[in-house]
């Protein structure tokens, strides 16, 4: 028991005192997660970028538009634009709003309502594409459309996150806080979209424990990992395009995660631990709970969880929406399928693949 202050004055705590929303921005907790994604004494280690006023991808955000102001690719006052699904969107909307820029977000019909009112009520001008690029989908035309703003704001400045190698560095911090979190890492398992901070985390924390493996999670329908391209329910990860930031030589295997077993082990993750997330989230948890099953009992396994569930409030938490999707209709499986190589075959449920590397649409 603790005798009560004498004074008001006394009253100090110990949380973090913010003098700018930029400084909210890391120091998240890592949560213990065991059953039931594990036995009993058995369990991973969930780093909860959610905890993050937008979730992880304001490390890179602001990361990539401080450096872009000291180079001074952007200029000051200079307008912000990029395509985003949401996450980044939010980041880049705190960005401006600290270094006073102002920021256009191309997105398209799949990014939720709340996302983008929420975008709107930051200061952000939201833009949606009206049709997929016949080859490249979503994401494509909405880097299509970047471009003719870019063209229409001589001065406008794009992070271009995925392939700026400043999207990769921005995540050395998230690295030294697992390091001094947990003292030991020996798997560390990302989502993959971007590929920057898979490869960002992973190269700072082999400067400590060499042997870390890097397991990477994608989306079924993704192309990242040698998959033909394919249609996506889930955003946060998984790409038609193949980002240059994506370390393919870091990764020791690949998961695909189709969304009825992302939205199972979000609920999951809910239900029993009271964090969750989105689709990334719960593809994450997924694999790394097989990890921590089937790896040596003693590994010490971190698992990267991106972002918080609000945003999610009307898909994966929504039963009426799951229904529609066919999300809650078939058994999830407690192991991955496997293939020995991404050519197979097209895969369409949960499958892992040690054979990692750049398909030959990636060159760098």
């Amino acid at each position: 028991m603790r005798t009560a202050p004498s004074s008001p004055a006394q009253l100090v705590t110990s949380a973090a005192r913010c003098h700018s929303p930029a400084t909210a921005i890391g120091n998240t907790p890592v949560l213990w997660i065991g059953e039931p994604f594990c036995s009993a004494g058995r369990g991973f280690w969930a780093k909860l970028e959610g905890h993050n006023p937008g979730g992880i991808k304001d490390r890179a955000a602001l990361h990539m538009v401080a450096r872009a102001k000291e180079r001074g690719d952007l200029t000051p006052g200079a307008r912000i634009v990029e395509s985003t699904s949401g996450t980044l969107g939010l980041g880049l909307a705190l960005a401006g709003i600290t270094l006073r820029h102002p920021v256009t977000l191309v997105t398209d019909p799949g990014m939720e309502p709340i996302v983008r009112r929420m975008l709107a009520a930051y200061g952000a001008q939201v833009e949606i594409v009206a049709e997929p690029h016949p080859a490249g989908g979503w994401q494509q035309a909405r880097r299509d459309r970047v471009q003719e703003v870019l063209n229409g704001q001589p001065n406008a400045w794009c992070p271009d996150q995925y392939h700026n190698p400043d999207n990769v560095s921005a995540y050395r911090p998230l690295a030294l806080e697992l390091v001094a979190q947990l003292g030991r890492v020996d798997i560390l398992v990302c989502s993959v979209g971007t590929g920057g901070h898979s490869a960002g985390t992973t190269h700072v924390l082999r400067e400590y424990f060499p042997h870390v493996r890097l397991v990477g999670v994608d989306a079924v329908g993704s192309t990242i990992f040698g998959q033909p391209a394919g249609a996506r329910l889930m955003r946060g990860l998984g790409s038609s395009i193949y980002p240059r930031n994506v370390d393919y030589g870091a990764f020791t295997e690949v998961h695909w995660v189709a969304p009825g077993e992302a939205a199972w082990a979000c609920r999951r993750l809910a239900a029993t631990h009271h964090a969750s997330g989105g689709w990334s989230v719960g593809a994450v948890a997924l694999v790394a709970g097989w990890l921590a099953r089937t790896s040596e009992p003693d590994a010490r396994i971190a698992a990267i969880l991106p972002d918080g569930p609000h945003r999610y409030f009307d898909t994966i938490y929504n039963d009426e929406y799951c229904t529609e999707h066919g999300l809650l209709d078939e058994p999830i499986p407690l192991v991955p399928d496997t293939i020995g190589s991404p050519s197979d075959r097209v895969v369409q449920r949960w499958t892992r693949c040690t054979d990692v590397s750049a398909p030959a649409g990636a060159a760098r």
